[in-house]
């Protein structure tokens, strides 16, 4: 049984969260959350978040036994980038991408034996 959580339009790089996401891939969800807590990067509050709502949607379902679930999957897709300028020397401007994510998480059961 898979389970997932979608948060959208996140204000952060989807580079810099996939570089959080690797360490807590295919772990049990309890040693990935507590990975997370020690992180510095700001990502790692992010993923916190969706992880949270993913095993809060597992806890929804009858079916599915929370303690065994593991981080099947963490995928950071890009969203829209905003446009921005930002003046420079000889009255130039150069644009500015603040990169938006679309973070899915899907946990699944581990097998009990």
């Amino acid at each position: 049984m898979e389970v997932k959580a979608v948060s959208k339009y996140v204000r952060i790089s989807p580079s810099k969260v996939r570089k959080v996401a690797g360490a807590i891939k295919g772990k049990p969800v309890d040693a990935g959350l507590e990975n997370l807590k020690f992180m510095p990067q700001r990502a790692a509050k992010i993923l916190d978040k969706v992880i949270r709502s993913a095993v809060a949607n597992a806890d929804q379902n009858q079916d599915v036994d929370i303690d065994l679930l593991v981080i099947r999957n963490i995928m950071a897709d890009q969203g829209p980038t905003l446009k921005r300028w930002r003046a420079r020397a000889r009255g130039r401007g150069t644009r500015i991408l603040k990169r938006t994510s679309h973070i899915t998480v899907i946990l699944a059961e581990e097998s009990k034996s």
